[in-house]
């Protein structure tokens, strides 16, 4: 038989979620009222960005480790004491999403670098999407040259004068995050240009060409901006198709790259519920050196796991290797060494 090189259950997931956001981007738009017909490129590739992610995400979900981490973390969420866990998920959110905390360990600079990035990132897709849906959109106040109103599906939810602060920072926006992106970026590519390890072991695809991706992104966003306020116009239908191509590279590029972490690392979170849960039922403590190594949950868990991947860890008095920390699996393996050379009669050679 021929081997799929495809998921159906993934494929399938993808294309209905899929569909169902073609039609929030219809309905949502008043029916394409409010949808800008110069944006109809970036809702293809956002449209294709995201069935890949949806599929490429529904087939790691279907892993077995995968899996019981993900199920174990919602049936935790939401049983219990779920006001301490939705508490513990909303602190983990707001310091290792939010903060990007896990990094600061790694240097300061290091995590300033990487909170830029991912603040700019975060706050132009927010930007981004709604624009390109067309569930945003701005119009002059009736009977009025001077007051804008922002409507979000197609209902008034403010509005604002032109010249004033507000106007500003909503108007340029995207140029904060271009800039904070553009900073960021440039501190890793630096980073990774004249780090003598990292250029051993990097390659052009996985490491720099995500960070020419955001520099470039970010760079052609501004140039639009300073083609129509201090250039008139100059160049700017080459910036306009040239940012347009960046994008699109970028959208295409998240599910099947390293942009994929970004849609990853919020499920680290539930496997922080499942590490906090797992220490209050209980440690394992291993045979061979006496101490506490992993919760029991997690052995139980890997249990079931490696037995549905086809791999069979039982010893023969009942128990299981699975038991033994990583120090006691290599003094049992280093035991055992030594009776196949004691039994083949030659301890060396």
């Amino acid at each position: 038989m021929k081997n799929k090189t495809y998921n159906i259950k993934a494929l399938l997931i993808a294309t209905i979620l899929s569909i169902l956001a073609i039609a929030l981007v219809f309905y949502g738009s008043r029916e394409l009222q409010n949808f800008d017909a110069a944006l109809i490129t970036y809702l293809f590739g956002t449209v294709f960005a995201f069935f890949g992610i949806v599929y490429r995400y529904s087939v790691w979900l279907q892993r077995p480790p995968t899996w019981i981490y993900f199920k174990r973390g919602i049936s935790y969420l939401f049983t219990g004491k779920v006001f301490s866990h939705f508490w513990f998920a909303s602190k983990e959110t707001i310091e290792n999403i939010a903060f990007q905390k896990f990094i600061y360990p790694r240097g300061k600079y290091r995590w300033l670098a990487h909170f830029m990035i991912a603040i700019g990132c975060t706050s132009a897709f927010m930007i981004t999407i709604p624009l390109t849906f067309g569930w945003i959109h701005f119009t002059m106040a009736p009977n009025s040259i001077s007051i804008y109103e922002a409507h979000f599906f197609g209902f008034k939810v403010m509005d604002f004068e032109l010249g004033s602060v507000i106007a500003f920072l909503t108007f340029h926006a995207l140029n904060w995050s271009s800039y904070l992106v553009i900073f960021g970026s440039l501190y890793y590519l630096r980073r990774r240009l004249t780090n003598p390890g990292l250029i051993a072991t990097q390659t052009f695809e996985g490491d720099l060409l995500p960070l020419i991706l955001l520099i470039a992104i970010s760079a052609t966003g501004l140039g639009l901006t300073y083609s129509y306020q201090f250039m008139k116009g100059f160049a700017f239908d080459f910036l306009a198709v040239l940012h347009a191509i960046t994008v699109i590279m970028f959208l295409i590029w998240i599910p099947f790259g390293k942009f994929f972490h970004i849609i990853q690392r919020p499920a680290q979170i539930g496997a922080h519920i499942y590490k906090k849960q797992g220490m209050k039922m209980g440690m394992v403590t291993c045979p061979h050196t006496k101490e506490e190594f992993a919760t029991q949950l997690h052995i139980n868990d890997l249990k079931i796991v490696t037995k549905e991947l086809g791999f069979d860890f039982d010893t023969a008095n009942g128990g299981s290797h699975l038991d033994l920390s990583p120090e006691g699996k290599r003094a049992r393996l280093a035991q055992a060494h030594l009776r196949a050379r004691q039994s083949g009669g030659k301890l060396f050679g």
